[in-house]
């Protein structure tokens, strides 16, 4: 080494390599302590998603994680959780009880229980969470005010001495429904007048602010009771007596002379978008800021929290894009609390939820038949079938591109998309997502007319005109929806996509949807009895209602050009859902429901409520 270093040229040369050398040492280990963050699915910024790559590349990597690959496994984990809460001794199932509802449970809940436990019910408190949630409220108001409210409500199901009977309207089908239901279980309930809502649409709406009060008064009502004090009996009413009846009560209700928005915005918390916002039609072209709040709820891009996705309060495009929102096909609200039953709510509505009569009954346009709900997922066509009438609202000339079912047919028409030009150009009744925020490679490349019309088979059987014309047409949007031929139910099992989306409420296929062996993809506003019961991802494919995301899921499963197919993963969802939905989903499940929700119920109608509860597990013999 000294000899080396002896000579002026060969010492710059051993510096100039060692520099060398060193600069590299140091730019490797720099380097190698960044970690590799692995971008979704096109996302530059490594970030989940918010911003997305403005480069796209043909590559379509299979090694790139997908957002929805991480919903898939959070929504697993979720249900693991949720299966570990699972209890099997009344002990446990009432301890479950006091912990999440803070007071005892009611009289009759060992009888309860013993009967769930019959009918091999999964006994997890928190698939029963929508009781709770609806019931809430009503401990704000007096017991014998709810009492006179529901007994001169029509129609209503009247319970004595463990029989029942009803008044109402008899050309009302849901009211024979209900009351079959309940026959299956009234041997076990105590008095009580159970009020009925008979329209499609719900119809309490409280203000944000008197709602807030009456579940503060119900929180202040919860207490743990000495077991000494406890009642265990119901108390008992007084017949029916038309001579003796109680003085009619009857609500004040907004009929359709005021937009619905306006009279339902008022349940919306003050901060909120809903509550202040106003858009009274959207131009695609030059959409207000607002449409795009379905970014400001989702890191990926996709839905994260179904609830939230589901609220118009903090989603005020919604009323632009809706028909419940835009003009329902009746209006008929009140503003005062009192005790209504019904199958579906809008998230600002105030009706106590029950199964809907269309699930208890077997009517094959609604399941297919219970006994075909569809052969392997293999042998079906990997295509999103949909067929439906162009409910939800009086669509009129000038408001009819803001409904939803209309939205869903056009957005997966290849030959409406194609009238556009890409993610930049809007069609008529709606704008396409952003191709490279979710990385939608048939729209990258210029082929999503051709996705389209390879993978979706969409279309009206009912153009639903408002006024109505000749049934077949439809002057204002014939030149963009044909009719096509109806099909059964049970046919449509031979896809394997079928979404679903709401009518003037509800869809009454979703439990047989998810029933099936296809893969449901849900888009609502509505709640329902079983909302706590089904864990988005696990069960079903969740889709916001303004589709935005229904590119980028559809791609996800059904792949691009034979690449990044997720069919595995589809099928895992729809043969999840189905085995839970035949768990937790079941006739038996309704019965099991409506048991407890109307012992619930019973208890707040009675005078002496804050004492009735159920503590024979905790009196010493």
């Amino acid at each position: 080494m000294y000899f080396l270093l002896k000579s002026p040229r060969r010492r710059y040369f051993i510096f100039f390599l060692s520099a060398i050398l060193l600069l590299a040492v140091i730019d490797r280990l720099y380097f190698s302590a960044i970690p590799v963050v692995r971008p979704l699915d096109g996302d530059s910024t490594g970030r989940g998603g918010t911003e997305r790559s403005q480069q796209h590349s043909n590559d379509h990597p299979e090694a790139v994680p997908h957002p929805i690959d991480g919903l898939i496994d959070h929504a697993q984990q979720e249900w693991d959780q949720l299966l570990s809460k699972q209890v099997r001794h009344l002990a446990d199932a009432t301890a479950e009880y006091r912990r999440r509802r803070g007071r005892h449970p009611p009289p009759g809940f060992d009888q309860w229980f013993t009967f769930a436990q019959q009918k091999d019910a999964v006994m997890v408190e928190d698939l029963f969470d929508q009781i709770y949630d609806d019931l809430s409220p009503y401990w704000g108001l007096d017991p014998k005010e709810m009492r006179r409210q529901a007994s001169t409500w029509e129609p209503r199901i009247i319970l004595r001495n463990n029989s029942q009977t009803s008044v109402g309207r008899p050309d009302i089908g849901w009211l024979e429904v209900w009351m079959d239901l309940i026959s299956t279980i009234e041997e076990f309930l105590p008095d009580m007048d159970i009020p009925l809502n008979a329209m499609d649409e719900s119809r309490i709406i409280i203000p944000w602010e008197s709602l807030s009060e009456y579940r503060d008064k119900d929180r202040a009502h919860r207490q743990m009771i000495e077991p000494s004090n406890a009642v265990d009996q119901y108390m008992a009413l007084s017949a029916v007596d038309e001579q003796h009846s109680p003085e009619p009560w009857t609500p004040v209700f907004e009929g359709a002379n005021r937009p619905f928005w306006e009279i339902m915005r008022g349940a919306c918390p003050p901060e909120s978008p809903g509550r202040t916002s106003n858009i009274p039609h959207m131009d695609f072209a030059n959409p207000p800021p607002e449409f795009f709040n379905y970014r400001n709820f989702s890191k990926t891009g996709y839905v994260e929290d179904f609830e939230r996705s589901k609220d118009p309060c903090w989603r005020a495009e919604l009323q632009a894009l809706h028909g419940s929102f835009i003009e329902p096909t009746s209006t008929s609200t009140a503003h005062e609390l009192f005790p209504l039953f019904g199958g579906s709510k809008l998230t600002v509505n105030n009706e106590i939820l029950i199964p809907p009569a269309v699930y208890w009954t077997d009517n094959p346009q609604y399941s297919g038949g219970w006994n075909n709900k569809g052969g392997p997922w293999a042998d079906k066509s990997d295509t999103v079938f949909w067929r439906g009438i162009a409910s939800g609202g009086r669509n009129r000339a000038d408001t009819w591109t803001g409904y939803q079912r209309h939205r869903l047919v056009s957005m997966l028409n290849g030959t409406e998309v194609a009238t556009t030009k890409g993610s930049s150009s809007p069609g008529v009744n709606f704008r396409q997502p952003d191709y490279q925020y979710y990385n939608v490679w048939a729209g990258l490349d210029g082929r999503l007319p051709e996705f389209l019309n390879e993978h979706c088979d969409l279309g009206f059987l009912d153009l639903c005109c408002f006024p109505l014309e000749d049934g077949t047409h439809c002057s204002y949007t014939d030149a963009h929806f044909k009719l096509v031929n109806p099909m059964a139910m049970k046919e449509q099992y031979a896809y394997k996509y079928l979404p679903d989306v709401d009518g003037n409420s509800f869809s009454g296929r979703y439990r047989a949807f998810l029933l099936s062996t296809s893969l449901p993809i849900k888009a609502t506003v509505y709640k329902e009895w079983h909302d706590s019961r089904l864990i988005p991802w696990a069960h079903f494919v969740p889709m916001d209602s303004l589709y935005m995301d229904i590119y980028g899921i559809l791609q996800y499963f059904m792949g691009y050009k034979g690449r990044n197919r997720h069919d595995q993963q589809a099928e895992r969802i729809a043969m999840n859902g189905k085995h839970w939905a035949e768990k937790v989903l079941r006739k038996e499940d309704m019965q099991i429901y409506v048991y407890r929700l109307l012992l619930e119920y019973a208890r707040l109608c009675d005078d002496r409520r804050d004492s009735l509860a159920f503590v024979g597990d905790l009196q010493t013999k």
